[in-house]
């Protein structure tokens, strides 16, 4: 019983999403909200000089959600029903298809929470790279916010799409799929819990702890963005080409996309059942020389290759059959889960194509699952002197596959928790049938 409860709960969040969406298609209705969300930025900008409107939108603890923040969600379901495109493609109207991008150019999705500095170290790496102009890079945001919004404006060297993840804790702040003070807090403890009787109680995750929404919101970002991506974006509906997902703290070296359409050609060719072509794990590798041309087949890692994954229609609807699977699974890493469903779900371990000399890089070891502070410009400056003294390794004229490793077996993964919330489940698995 308490399980359908919830179900109906979060199909009636579904209702209210497609019926704000209808009702607030119009330019005029657009405009309104958009001014709405500038007089509250304006007055979030005079209280805290510098910060992003985050902080201030989540303060409001109201059962009801206050104007903001409906403006707010009016502006994120217009902005991505309307898909306007700039830089290129131009506008995509409402109800209209727009040419896919074609041969092997490429569309990149950049997964964006609340790290400007970041952002604008990634987005002058692409600046530096060559050969953009028919790449469509997605933003894909869990945050409205001015600052971060005049960083993605400011590119202007490809045709560029914003799409807003709608069930943010921004647009969420004192509700599910944010924090509900109802809630149960996350040690409380499975008995105390069903005595006080929060929201929850019946719900703790596999180590007896109950959902904190801020990590709970990046493995549902993740997978409706995926959704999103590939289904649902106008301009891609006849898309047969790779899409790279990459993250606000990851920077791109200047031969990035020449290397990834040579290794799509090689896949085509080569390796017609690669899933999954990486551009480099988290180890340095100080002299390109003879590794710049070449890349390694192999089993895929969680730890090793989750970073500038690029896949195709094929390897996203195999990864569709196993919805339940990862919806289901107590880890609130997106990652960690993908890696449960290349043991449990999916016909045979994932493999990668991925590069000796990375094309990628971490800017930083700071966020969600650390605490020290983020300090991004220090390790970019040791990435660029990597990056200038193999500046004549860089733009290989082909790529090569120098080993194949059979497809071995992977150590079970101990799941991190975070995800025992039926309301978590059944919202993951409802992305489809939403947008």
């Amino acid at each position: 019983m308490r399980f359908r409860v919830y179900k109906r709960k979060v199909l009636l969040l579904a209702l209210v999403v497609l019926v704000a969406a209808c009702a607030l298609w119009t330019g005029g209705r657009q405009r309104k909200a958009e001014a709405v969300v500038r007089e509250e930025a304006a007055a979030a900008t005079t209280a805290r000089p510098g910060q992003g409107l985050g902080p201030a939108v989540n303060e409001s603890r109201a059962d009801a959600p206050d104007n903001r923040t409906l403006a707010y969600r009016a502006l994120v379901y217009q902005l991505n029903f309307d898909q306007v495109v700039r830089n290129g493609l131009g506008s995509v109207p409402p109800g209209t298809r727009a040419a896919a991008p074609a041969g092997h150019d490429l569309v990149m999705v950049v997964q964006v929470h609340d790290r400007p500095e970041h952002l604008q170290l990634l987005v002058d790496s692409l600046r530096r790279a060559r050969g953009l102009q028919r790449l469509l890079l997605i933003f894909s945001h869990d945050l409205w916010s001015p600052r971060i919004n005049r960083i993605v404006d400011s590119v202007d060297f490809c045709p560029v799409l914003q799409i807003f993840f709608p069930f943010s804790l921004q647009l969420y702040p004192g509700e599910f799929p944010g924090h509900d003070p109802r809630d149960c807090s996350r040690d409380v403890g499975r008995t105390a819990a069903l005595r006080m009787g929060c929201n929850n109680a019946q719900f703790p995750d596999s180590f007896g702890h109950y959902r904190e929404a801020h990590f709970c919101q990046t493995k549902h970002h993740w997978w409706w963005k995926l959704h999103f991506v590939w289904d649902k974006v106008k301009a891609l509906q006849d898309y047969k080409g790779l899409v790279l997902f990459i993250e606000e703290d990851h920077y791109l070296s200047p031969d990035f996309y020449h290397v990834l359409k040579a290794m799509w050609s090689l896949k085509t060719e080569n390796c017609p059942d690669c899933d999954v072509l990486s551009l480099g794990t988290y180890a340095r590798v100080g002299d390109y020389g003879d590794k710049s041309n070449k890349v390694e087949v192999k089993t895929w890692r969680s730890t090793e290759h989750n970073m500038g994954m690029a896949m195709d229609r094929a390897t996203y609807q195999k990864l569709m059959e196993c919805t339940d699977a990862f919806c289901k699974y107590d880890d609130y890493n997106w990652d960690w889960t993908l890696q449960h469903l290349t043991v449990s779900c999916l016909p045979r371990y994932w493999k990668v194509m991925v590069c000796e000399a990375p094309r990628i890089f971490h800017s930083g070891d700071c966020g969600m699952h650390h605490k020290k502070a983020c300090a991004p410009s220090v390790e970019i400056s040791k990435i660029d002197r990597i990056l200038s003294n193999n500046a004549q390794h860089l733009f290989p004229e082909t790529m090569t596959i120098s080993k194949v490793y059979p497809l071995g077996a992977i150590t079970p993964h101990v799941k991190n928790g975070g995800w025992g919330d039926i309301r978590d489940h059944e919202l993951c698995a409802s992305y489809r049938r939403l947008q």
